[in-house]
């Protein structure tokens, strides 16, 4: 029998540490959707990271009645104000109250979403929604698996299940797992439990290549076991400073094995550590990124270096100048960088038109973290505010806003004015450049670039530089941190950092 869904989102990666500030005006210059107005609902279901978009597609493609929830999401920054986090939760509880008896509700949501004075968003919201609709509804949840769970969500008695890939190519793969298990339950087939081992662990991990790709290959074959029905490992979000910060293994199963249950999240807790133990790469400052990258054995592709450290992906201003400088001082030939988000820089080289020349300041603008702006002559290749890039798709979806493409020496800088990670190649592509013919290329992201530019690049390098989402974990100023273990299973109360990092 058909069932009737209510699907909403509200998601947001805080980082405690950012220098940007989280306000009404951040969502709705991203994704901002309340049913009704149709220019946001496109857009919604495309870029809100895209659970959303997925668990409407799979619940109506299922045969089942999909009731469009509010869908709210914007670039990770700064805790929300209270008030504004409180405003998005109770239009979405009134959107779930407006929308009468259903059998279900799926929300897509991040895990580690803070306002000021709420450090548990995401648990305070699935508490609400849980007093809303009575203890036995199934409620499902979609997260990113750079959240952290807390014991309030898990005491929600939601179904969590996370994203296995970083870079996250596998929501709608997880939409399905989700909707399947919400189908279930309705029916009455299954009465999911969930087990949740905490890991003291706090890094950054790509699952493309091994120990990690391993881990997950190995996390996604234990799904097969009789009693288990879903299995996610969530890496946390080391950059929001909460009590509940940290790495941790969600095991769904049926309750009649709980014995196999309890040794497989033992299992893969102990696996996890040894993977991010051993696998995390080796992140080289800005000089040694560099040079690495043009010491690099030659042949076709670019050599790609990941700027982690001002990722807005994770919370960073996107303006830093610490590796164009290097990059520029160095004399590299035939290279390219960004994105650099700078509206005002934009702005400018935009009114003075292609094949301007002109003196011009880039980057260097929010802080400290942002290094200093650099004063360059450039000429101007390109000027678009109708390009895009791919976010999770296979369509450019995603607007690059006003952009232009600057030529500095051997350097070509794509600056834009709407801030956002590099995820593909349409970032340069769509801006006059040709990626894989480059011979380095900086991207101001961490590890989703991969899946769009692995095809054609030869190596990668990560790179440590000064910035708001740096790995040097130990050396952030955090108050809150107190990651709890599992009595035998890690006899420590401190966090065991994960990232490997050189100096400058």
């Amino acid at each position: 029998m058909p069932l009737t869904i209510f699907v909403a989102g509200l998601s947001h990666e805080t980082n405690s540490f950012s220098p940007l500030p989280t306000s009404l005006r951040s969502f709705e210059a991203d994704v901002c959707y309340r049913p009704g107005t149709s220019d946001e609902r496109a857009r919604a279901g495309a870029i809100a990271f895209p659970g959303y978009g997925d668990a409407l597609r799979v619940t109506r493609g299922a045969g089942d009645t999909a009731i469009e929830g509010p869908c709210f999401w914007t670039q990770p920054s700064g805790p929300m104000a209270r008030s504004v986090y409180e405003h998005l939760r109770d239009t979405l509880l009134a959107a779930l109250d407006a929308a009468g008896p259903v059998d279900a509700v799926i929300l897509n949501l991040h895990g580690a979403m803070m306002a000021q004075g709420i450090d548990d968003c995401e648990g305070d919201l699935l508490t609400a929604v849980r007093a809303r609709v009575g203890p036995d509804l199934p409620v499902g949840v979609l997260l990113d698996l750079h959240g952290n769970v807390s014991p309030a969500m898990l005491e929600s008695g939601a179904v969590m299940v996370g994203v296995k890939e970083y870079p996250h190519v596998d929501y709608l793969q997880r939409a399905v797992e989700l909707h399947a298990l919400l189908t279930a339950m309705a029916g009455g087939s299954l009465r999911p439990r969930t087990l949740m081992r905490t890991i003291p662990v706090l890094g950054l991990h790509g699952t493309i290549t091994g120990p990690m790709r391993d881990f997950v290959d190995r996390l996604m074959a234990s799904e097969r076991q009789d009693a288990i029905v879903s299995v996610t490992m969530m890496h946390g979000f080391a950059w929001s400073d909460s009590e509940d910060t940290g790495a941790s293994v969600l095991v769904i199963h049926d309750g009649s094995d709980e014995q196999a249950a309890d040794a497989l999240a033992d299992d893969l807790a102990d696996a996890f550590v040894a993977a991010a133990r051993t696998g995390t790469p080796r992140r080289p400052g800005v000089a040694d990124a560099v040079r690495e990258a043009m010491d690099a054995p030659p042949g076709p592709g670019p050599v790609m270096i990941a700027d982690s450290a001002d990722n807005p992906g994770g919370g960073a201003a996107c303006d830093s100048t610490f590796l164009l400088a290097a990059v520029l001082a160095a004399g590299v030939e035939n290279a390219a960088v960004g994105m650099i988000w700078d509206p005002q820089a934009a702005r400018i080289a935009a009114d003075a038109g292609v094949g301007a020349r002109l003196p011009l300041r880039v980057g260097g603008k929010v802080g400290p973290l942002s290094g200093p702006p650099l004063d360059l002559d450039v000429e101007v290749l390109c000027v678009r505010d109708d390009a895009r890039q791919c976010v999770f798709s296979d369509v450019p979806n995603d607007p690059l806003g006003l952009a232009v493409t600057l030529r500095c020496g051997g350097v070509d800088i794509v600056v834009n004015s709407q801030r956002q990670q590099v995820f593909s190649a349409e970032c340069f592509s769509e801006m006059g450049i040709e990626p894989a013919a480059k011979a380095l290329i900086v991207v101001k992201s961490s590890q989703h670039f991969r899946a769009s530019f692995d095809p054609f690049s030869r190596a990668t390098v990560y790179c440590d530089a000064p910035g708001t989402l740096s790995l040097d974990l130990p050396a952030l100023p955090y108050r809150k941190l107190a990651v709890r273990s599992d009595e035998g299973l890690f006899k420590t109360d401190r966090p065991i950092f994960t990232a490997s990092r050189t100096a400058t």
